[in-house]
């Protein structure tokens, strides 16, 4: 990553799942992360701490990194996209230096907000 006269620097992968985990969840619309059906195998196979959500591969100045949400329900789900793919792009960027090449974004599911049990049942009433 970089270098001087007296060593290197490398951020470790973790290091760029985590800034961009953070980055993703700053999105309005944006209710968490999805692990997925690959990390959450891996993780129960291996017994290792995969970071939920973030794939990154990482060169010497360049990252591509794949991140997998569940967006609110109501929010338009492209949009979202967008915004996660601009966000990440300028925190990876900015907090370590390297060129981010490629942001690929999968929404794994729709957050459904749940209605309180008061509004169900004055809803329920209503209905008769």
């Amino acid at each position: 990553m970089a270098e001087s006269n007296i060593g290197s620097v490398k951020v470790s992968d973790e290091v760029i799942a985590t800034v961009a985990s953070v980055a993703a969840t700053q999105v309005e619309g944006v209710a968490g992360m999805s692990e997925g059906i690959v990390d959450g195998l891996a993780k129960l196979i291996t017994g290792g701490q995969a970071t939920k959500g973030i794939k990154v591969s990482v060169g010497n100045e360049e990252a591509a990194i794949d991140i997998s949400i569940i967006v609110e329900y109501g929010h338009p789900i492209a949009e979202i996209g967008r915004k996660v793919q601009e966000n990440v792009k300028n925190a990876v960027e900015s907090m370590t230096g390297l060129r981010v090449v490629e942001i690929n974004v999968y929404i794994q599911g729709v957050h459904l907000l749940e209605e309180k049990s008061d509004e169900r049942h004055e809803r329920g009433r209503k209905l008769k």
